[in-house]
């Protein structure tokens, strides 16, 4: 019994130590003139809450702390940061089409009053992005006005 016990956990460990070499590619190209901090007037205090609460997932820059450099953890990230920026990637502002970008705008607003987003996974481990109902209300208010400026201009062109 105990010769299998100690060959499974060697095998455990020798099949943890392999994983650590499969590693997902790191999401750090850095801000683009394409970001939207960028393209557009945004507050200090919009942009605190984005970098604090949505920049590691939806754009093309993740700050890493040391848990996300172990597998199988960096794998569950990195499919985190691929499916939002699937979602909405800051970093693309520049490239969306301004009916894109009232949609996003609006979703945003909808999913953080939802408290939807950010993930409850994230939000257990970054305790900045946790949204008061004032933050999310800040950022709802600065949504609608982005986007009703976004609909003026395309009204005007």
């Amino acid at each position: 019994m105990r010769r299998i016990l100690r060959f499974l956990i060697i095998t455990l460990l020798l099949a943890f130590i392999v994983i650590q070499f499969f590693q997902p590619e790191k999401n750090s190209e850095g801000v683009s003139s394409n970001h939207i901090f960028n393209q557009v007037e945004v507050p200090e205090n919009i942009q605190t809450l984005l970098t604090n609460a949505c920049l590691d997932c939806h754009s093309n820059h993740t700050n890493y702390w040391w848990y996300n450099h172990i597998a199988p953890v960096s794998w569950m990230v990195g499919d985190h940061i691929a499916e939002g920026k699937s979602e909405l990637n800051f970093s693309e502002w520049a490239n969306m089409d301004i009916f894109e970008k009232i949609t996003i705008l609006e979703e945003i607003c909808q999913e953080t009053e939802r408290k939807s987003m950010p993930l409850k996974s994230y939000r257990a481990i970054h305790p900045k992005a946790k949204l008061s109902d004032e933050q999310i209300a800040e950022l709802c208010n600065w949504t609608t006005k982005l986007a009703e400026e976004l609909l003026a201009n395309a009204a005007g062109e």
